[in-house]
């Protein structure tokens, strides 16, 4: 079997995102929001899924897609025996009338480059994850699509009797399609596309000159750092984990998992790696997301859930699509993640971890920050209600709680997180509540220590070892520099790499049996680890292996196939994209690399 490569990219303005094929289709967009209904859906069902390409007059064509350098902007371009076209995709984003302009308009510009090619737009929605097929009414320069929540219009300079009755046409002049949903496009259709696509040019390209990326690698950093941007729903501050669901860890293995909302761990990761690279404002914006779900009605309050929607919605009922026929055929389809309803104690200390610069960075202004007493107060008390329990850990076993040392590390180094922030604001009480959590934490995660094979196994009582507890490295509960952290890192290495550079989350059964493909963030936490003990010869080598692993627009899953090198999971997956990011930066940090301001 080929190896496996997700075939599209990713465009969005933090209000959207939508993903372009190598074949120009637009295989995957959820309006209006993030989580909402896909309009198109072809990456889960190629009958039901809808459609919107701009197709040549012959199945046989050579396709080359490539980001526009330093942007979210999107370009395909299709050769072949009649001539070259070239198809621009992006989602406007730029500053104006002192505020972001992030409509839900998807705008495509269609450019003739050699000879005479023959298209057909075809633009065929669709609703209700599939169901409804979108009604097509005809305008005169526009066509309206009604069935959704609101109405969609496609506005275009194309003749409209050629997209309306499926025709291909000469491409002899620049088209435009602007696809729009809840408004219209009222201002003249093609100054409007370019003046929107120049400026989203150039915030994009602004927005990276404003970032401090070391000299390491640095491109990949860059478009890294530009897929994590847009996972942002900025009208709540809520960081996604991917923009996807149901494409599955491998083929058949039944692990289809919607990705769509907020982990609260996955976010904490997010800010860090852009903090790394001097972006603050994503921070700000999480946290009023969090404060409202702090401080929103929950009659269970003392416990967080390990991820809420985009709005903070807290029931993500699952429900299994079985109409859909799922990536490649390879269902179930799922909506919902039954995940909210379990008990993960990690993602306590998470939260005050990746808001302690807002505390601890003296370019925040942290006295004008209102209520910090009482918020850090509320997830202390969390912390302090749950410290003691079994819970389903990182990996989110369905069926099997256990006491976990990645767990236990957080609420430890939570805890030390606010012990800063008590100092900084100068409360003694707090101060004193969290030391005596971290110790309370620190003796569970001792209690996971296993003297003879001189390594930290996944939970207390059991022989499983975890990649996850890498971490106990990059946390500095294990100093780097000791022959422990050395230890524990050397017997992780031993059981769960691969040849190839590639880490195992573990590898005993779980839920749904014994995984069969390897998670890249683990790859990604391993290189981190090799850094952090000093092994910076084998840091390099091995992050270079991970580069492979990418598509042909550097874009990550969120699993790795250890034989073939396929790219399976969610995508593109933030927590790979972060692992990327914090290792490359790591690395260059160790080595002294010149960081470009």
């Amino acid at each position: 079997m080929a190896k496996h490569l997700y075939q599209t990219g990713l465009v969005g303005n933090c209000a959207y995102l939508a993903h372009v094929n190598k074949n120009t289709n637009i295989d995957w967009l959820c309006w209006p929001d993030f989580d909402s209904s896909f309009v198109f859906g072809g990456l889960l069902d190629k009958e039901k899924g809808g459609e919107f390409s701009i197709l040549p007059d012959d199945e046989s064509y050579e396709s080359n897609q490539y980001y526009l350098e330093n942007t979210n902007v999107i370009r395909t371009e299709i050769t072949y025996r009649k001539g070259k076209y070239r198809v621009t995709d992006f989602a406007p984003r730029f500053y104006k009338y002192n505020r972001y302009f992030k409509p839900l308009m998807l705008i495509r510009k269609i450019e003739p480059l050699e000879g005479a090619p023959r298209v057909r737009v075809r633009c065929k929605p669709v609703y209700d994850y599939g169901k409804t097929p979108m009604q097509a009414l005809r305008g005169s320069n526009h066509i309206e699509f009604i069935g959704a929540d609101e109405r969609m219009q496609l506005t275009s300079n194309i003749p409209i009797s050629y997209m309306y009755e499926d025709q291909h046409f000469s491409l002899n002049e620049t088209k435009y399609l602007v696809l729009t949903y809840g408004n219209v496009l009222e201002a003249p259709l093609a100054p409007t596309s370019e003046e929107f696509l120049r400026e989203t040019i150039e915030y994009w390209r602004l927005w990276i000159k404003h970032s401090s990326i070391a000299g390491f690698y640095q491109h990949y950093v860059i478009r890294s750092a530009l897929v994590l941007k847009i996972h942002q729903f900025e009208d709540t501050g809520a960081i996604i984990a991917a923009s996807t669901t149901s494409l599955p860890e491998f083929i058949g293995s039944g692990r289809n998992w919607d990705y769509r909302y907020c982990w609260l761990r996955d976010t904490y990761y997010v800010l860090t790696s852009l903090n790394h690279i001097g972006h603050f404002e994503e921070m700000e914006r999480y946290f009023n997301y969090i404060t409202d779900i702090s401080f929103s009605a929950n009659p269970d309050s003392f416990r967080y859930q390990p991820l809420y929607s985009i709005t903070g919605k807290r029931f993500l009922v699952e429900e299994t699509l079985d109409y859909l026929s799922g990536y490649q055929g390879s269902g179930p389809v799922r909506i919902g993640n039954q995940a909210y309803e379990h008990i993960q104690n990690d993602i306590y200390g998470q939260v005050l971890i990746s808001l302690l610069p807002l505390y601890t960075d003296h370019r925040f202004v942290f006295s004008e920050r209102k209520d910090s007493d009482r918020w850090i107060k509320s997830v202390l008390d969390k912390i302090e209600r749950t410290i003691d329990e079994r819970d389903a850990g990182i990996w989110e076993f369905r069926n099997m709680a256990n006491v976990h040392c990645y767990s236990n590390l957080f609420q430890w180094a939570g805890c030390n997180a606010a012990l800063k922030m008590a100092l900084t604001i100068g409360n003694k009480e707090l101060e004193d509540r969290a030391n005596g959590l971290m110790a309370r934490a620190a003796a569970h995660i001792e209690s996971c220590w296993d003297p003879e094979r001189k390594v930290y196994t996944h939970a207390a009582g059991s022989p499983h070892l975890d990649a996850s507890t890498l971490q106990l490295i990059m946390m500095n509960y294990i100093d780097p520099a000791s022959q422990k952290a050395r230890d524990h890192l050397a017997a992780l290495e031993a059981e769960l790499k691969t040849p190839n550079g590639l880490f195992y989350r573990y590898l005993h059964k779980d839920d749904f049996g014994k995984p069969e493909t390897t998670f890249l963030i683990c790859a990604f936490w391993y290189v981190e680890a090799l850094a952090c003990v000093g092994r910076m010869d084998d840091a390099i080598r091995e992050f270079e292996k991970l580069l492979q692993y990418c598509n042909h627009l550097l874009l990550f899953s969120e699993d790795v196939d250890e034989n073939d090198g396929s790219q399976w999971g969610n995508f593109p997956q933030a927590y790979s994209h972060v692992g990327l990011m914090n290792a490359a930066y790591r690395i260059a940090i160790k080595l002294d690399r010149p960081v470009f301001l």
